[in-house]
């Protein structure tokens, strides 16, 4: 079995997991936390960032768009049918688009600032960084998130997912994204009918189920987060 250093909340170490259970394969956890900078970790990946796979061999696979395209090539390009990647080369290149807009973009706007200050700071020694929350990082990252959820909303009302006609790294990408604020409380889904009906179909894959148990020390999920019908 192979093994991902991850953090809960975050959408890169969410998408990876995902990408593994479409191909029904498990993954060991390791729950990671960064700001400690463990030695042992560091010598895995110097950069202290996660996810970190390691693969056959104990080899580390670093970043969520690296283990992405190494999953492809030792299991996608065997499950033709289920391939989270497609065969065209233009429909490929849509999919990165995609994928890097939810994972780097979506992710340096929103995501990674609400995390940090509601999430993270409460668990972070002062000297390391943690301590009260900064509204206006909050305020910010909370005025880009309708900018996002329009996107969402428009490509989920124009194709039956994300990236085309089928399920793509696409989809796991924007549903890790949004699960993260959704476990926050920060989308009001009633204004985004086309992206909660695409959204209810992502959350009630098999794939799906063990992030909704996903739970962090320092913040419970909001009531409906492991509701199917919410």
């Amino acid at each position: 079995m192979l093994t991902l250093f991850h953090y809960p909340l975050f959408a890169s170490s969410r998408f990876v997991r995902l990408a593994f259970g479409e191909y029904g394969e498990e993954l060991a956890l390791i729950e990671e936390k960064p700001w400690l900078r463990r030695k042992e970790f560091l010598a895995l990946n110097p950069a202290g960032t996660l996810p970190v796979l390691l693969a056959e061999g104990d080899v580390p696979i670093v970043g969520a768009s690296v283990i992405a395209e190494y999953l492809d090539e030792t299991r996608g390009v065997l499950k033709r049918e289920r391939r989270l990647f497609a065969e065209d080369p233009m429909h490929r290149a849509e999919i990165r688009r995609l994928a890097d807009w939810y994972l780097t973009k979506a992710e340096t706007e929103v995501t990674r600032h609400l995390v940090r200050e509601r999430v993270l700071k409460p668990l972070i020694p002062s000297v390391d960084g943690g301590g009260s929350p900064d509204s206006g990082a909050i305020r910010a990252a909370r005025s880009n998130i309708k900018q996002h959820m329009k996107y969402t909303n428009w490509l989920a009302g124009t194709r039956n997912w994300l990236a085309g006609s089928r399920l793509t790294y696409a989809d796991l990408a924007a549903a890790s994204m949004l699960s993260v604020l959704d476990y926050l409380g920060e989308i009001d889904w009633s204004d985004y009918p086309q992206a909660k009906e695409w959204y209810t179909r992502l959350k009630s894959r098999p794939s799906f189920r063990p992030l909704l148990g996903d739970r962090v020390r320092s913040m419970s999920p909001v009531s409906h987060y492991a509701d199917l019908d919410f």
